[in-house]
């Protein structure tokens, strides 16, 4: 059974839990970002970060540096690191400044799996790797630019500390070197390559009919990226062998992660979350975490899909096919738990490659943990194959 949190009544732009998951970071849509402590069965607000002036579009936690990095649309980012306050002696989070050089919103940001730098996504058709000056107690940035031709929407962290995943609005998805001479090792060869200057693009795939790429993940091993496309479609690349294409008959999955080495769990629009399994060989959907039961509304009718369900969809359904309105009122709940899109699926608990529990926010401002072990298989439609 899931267990469900009702955070706000305001969408949750992004969120991000502390290595013991004892606290949780959320930007409600606002430009602060607010620390919940969990006691009970309940999340209580704990701080207020309140530095940014506009939304905040993204947050990370590092798990074990206990840094949280803020992403915001008034081209900033900050990092929050807790220290005593030198008046009162309490500790409190203090924001350390990024130097982005950025003209655009800042739209996503994550850690490095070893917390020594971290890539910024923006509008202004860059990413900003940032790496901390101790001199200057700041942290600086390198841009990787060259060949982005629009928004980067997201970014994804090869395991080897070096290799960058993004997914932009120019429909492709796009693998870099971000190799910071300063602070990393010569990284050893990998499927993506073996000379990884900074810059370097080691692997290009393109939207298979031409949607933004909202999301992007490596594979716990990096050998394999996922990427889901604003055509309602994911897809699966292997460098140099096959890229697996699933089509959706639902609405488009704008954010995904991967649980094992050959299972992805994907959500979006579609208000739950689904899960897809494969190998080099093909990729297929097996089914859903939510089941429907969980839900406070209608259950789902044969052929019924997601968010295809509600009553005013039905109404103009009828009125379209039949001619009729429907009589009476119809329930507009889903069956399924979270009410409006999906913004933010990340891991839980277990390790990479063993993930055993996902959690889920979105913009009805509910968070849910879900067990990945309790698939579901989609009624009422047949599962999507890979192409």
């Amino acid at each position: 059974m899931p267990e469900i949190f009702n955070i706000s009544q305001t969408p949750i732009t992004a969120h991000a839990f502390n290595a013991d998951r004892s606290q949780l970071a959320v930007s409600l849509n606002s430009n602060d970002a607010q620390i919940l402590t969990r006691s009970g069965s309940e999340w209580a607000p704990s701080e207020i970060l309140a530095e940014h002036d506009k939304v905040i579009t993204s947050i990370d936690w590092a798990p074990n540096s206990n840094q949280i990095v803020t992403a915001s649309q008034d081209r900033n980012a900050y990092v929050w690191q807790q220290t005593p306050d030198p008046e009162t002696g309490k500790i409190v989070w203090k924001p350390t400044l990024v130097l982005l050089r950025i003209n655009r919103a800042a739209t996503h940001v994550r850690w490095s799996p070893k917390e020594d730098k971290f890539a910024v996504a923006s509008g202004a058709r860059a990413i900003a790797i940032c790496s901390f000056d101790p001199e200057n107690n700041w942290w600086v940035s390198k841009h990787l630019k060259k060949p982005i031709r629009s928004t980067v929407l997201a970014v994804d962290w090869h395991p080897n500390n070096v290799l960058l995943a993004a997914g932009s609005a120019d429909m492709k998805a796009r693998v870099f070197s971000a190799y910071v001479k300063e602070i990393d090792e010569r990284p050893a060869a990998t499927v993506w390559g073996s000379k990884l200057p900074f810059n370097t693009i080691c692997g290009e795939f393109a939207s298979a009919a031409g949607g933004w790429v909202h999301s992007v993940g490596f594979s716990p091993s990096g050998d394999v990226l996922a990427f889901a496309s604003h055509d309602s479609s994911i897809s699966i690349a292997y460098p140099g062998g096959a890229i697996h294409n699933i089509r959706m008959p639902t609405l488009p999955l704008v954010t995904l992660t991967w649980t094992s080495e050959d299972t992805i769990i994907a959500a979006g629009h579609d208000c739950q979350p689904i899960v897809f399994s494969g190998s080099d060989a093909g990729w297929q959907e097996v089914g859903t975490l939510d089941n429907g039961s969980y839900g406070s509304g209608s259950k789902a009718g044969p052929g019924s899909v997601g968010r295809l369900k509600t009553g005013a969809f039905a109404t103009f359904r009828d009125a379209d096919s039949r001619g009729q309105t429907s009589s009476g009122t119809t329930d507009s709940k889903l069956s399924t738990i979270h009410q409006n899109t999906i913004t933010s699926v990340r891991p839980y608990a277990g390790v990479p490659g063993q993930i055993t529990q996902v959690s889920t926010t979105g913009v009805d401002g509910t968070l849910v943990i879900w067990d990945t072990a309790s698939v579901s298989a989609l009624t009422g439609r047949m599962a999507a194959m890979s192409v």
